[in-house]
């Protein structure tokens, strides 16, 4: 996968994945994990190549930086943030680096902001980009940290940028999404088709990648049939995306089509945004092993917690509020999550952990937020309608 769309397609729109840490094997007949390849999967092959290489000569900058992005793109397909610290560990030799090769600083930047360390990401694209003005990897990186952080002016100056530094479908996609939370949601979806039309030869990963985009915009303005036939075309290019699929199911579950969720997403337990889906489907049709996958997936947030990550609260919230019934813990996690993070699902569970937990002003700050990011989703907007006389 071209390196450019890697940060499209597994980091826009950041998924809550448990936060990886390097994991240092004691030798090299330590089995770190065993890969979900088929035999005779090139892949695999290369992989397998790289690693080997990589073992004679740590320091290799070229195999180092590969293998760390294969891995990356494997987050992106299978969900499992195990591959995050494979990742690092492979850049290991520059990890502490102020200011290591430029392809490798970008690299470090993305495996930051995959565990949410935003700040560190973008000391890092700031160096990048002062030396690299026109480098449009790390412009569409820092420009996707900036959106998740609700900073639209200066998502909107590097989306701008992109414009003759990468494909014409990339930075109209990047601006239509900064536009799409902006109040401009209409405009931005005809300017984005418009522009995917005009280029028929888009490659099949850019064309998911829009297609995504697509999709999220007409479901904001309340156009769910539009925007499922995104989401079939998207998945009919047969191209591993756990945020796809994470989103399509979100879509299926409002629409209370939780058989489906089921079909979707019953071989992905991989991944815990996947297995949340899951369990929620699962509760609702009673299907025997609902219990079972519920308490895996508890025991999964419970892991974190122990090891002191904090990148999964927006969807351990979500599993607080609707598995444990605890409106309070909910909003908790909400809260700490939205401090980090402010995309619209982050903005949907603290609404609606604060309806349940009947405590209207600590939804403020995400009212405040639709209010002046003037974004058109009508599902937040339909929520934040009912705290006109909540009872604190």
């Amino acid at each position: 996968m071209p390196l450019k769309l890697m940060f499209f397609l597994a980091c826009v729109f950041v998924l809550p994945l448990a936060q990886a840490v390097p994991r240092i094997p004691a030798s090299d007949d330590v089995v770190l994990e065993r890969l979900p390849f088929r035999p005779n999967d090139p892949i695999a092959r290369e992989m397998s190549d790289l690693r080997q290489a990589l073992r004679r000569d740590p320091r290799d900058q070229v195999v180092a930086l590969k293998l760390a992005q294969r891995y990356y793109g494997l987050v992106a397909e299978e969900g499992d943030p195990r591959y995050i610290g494979y990742a690092q560990a492979a850049l290991g030799p520059w990890w502490a680096m102020a200011e290591p090769p430029v392809d490798i600083q970008v690299m470090r930047a993305s495996l930051m902001q995959f565990n949410h360390d935003f700040s560190g990401a973008i000391t890092d694209l700031d160096s990048v980009i002062a030396r690299y003005p026109a480098h449009a990897q790390a412009r569409a990186l820092r420009a996707t940290i900036h959106m998740v952080q609700a900073r639209y002016a200066l998502a909107r100056t590097d989306c701008q940028a992109l414009f003759g530094l990468t494909d014409e479908v990339i930075a109209t996609g990047c601006l239509a999404m900064v536009d799409g939370l902006t109040g401009k949601a209409q405009p931005a979806y005809d300017t984005l088709l418009a522009t995917l039309a005009r280029h028929p030869e888009a490659r099949p990963d850019e064309r998911l990648w829009v297609l995504l985009r697509l999709a999220e915009i007409s479901q904001r303005i309340g156009k769910v049939e539009i925007a499922e036939q995104h989401f079939r075309q998207a998945l009919a290019l047969d191209i591993p995306d756990t945020f796809m699929l994470a989103a399509y199911a979100d879509l299926l579950m409002d629409q209370k089509r939780a058989a489906e969720v089921v079909a979707l997403l019953k071989d992905r337990t991989r991944s815990d945004v996947l297995l949340l889906r899951l369990v929620f489907a699962e509760r609702i049709l009673k299907l025997p092993d609902a219990a079972a996958l519920q308490a895996t997936l508890a025991a999964r947030y419970a892991a974190a917690q122990l090891r002191g990550d904090t990148v999964h609260q927006q969807e351990e919230a979500r599993f607080v509020l609707a598995i444990d019934g605890d409106a309070n813990k909910a909003l908790d996690l909400a809260l700490k999550n939205w401090a980090v993070q402010r995309e619209p699902r982050d903005a949907r569970i603290v609404l609606e952990a604060a309806l349940a937990a009947k405590k209207p002003a600590a939804a403020q700050p995400v009212l405040t937020w639709l209010t002046e990011s003037r974004i058109e989703d009508r599902t937040l907007l339909a929520l934040a309608s009912q705290f006109t006389g909540v009872a604190q």
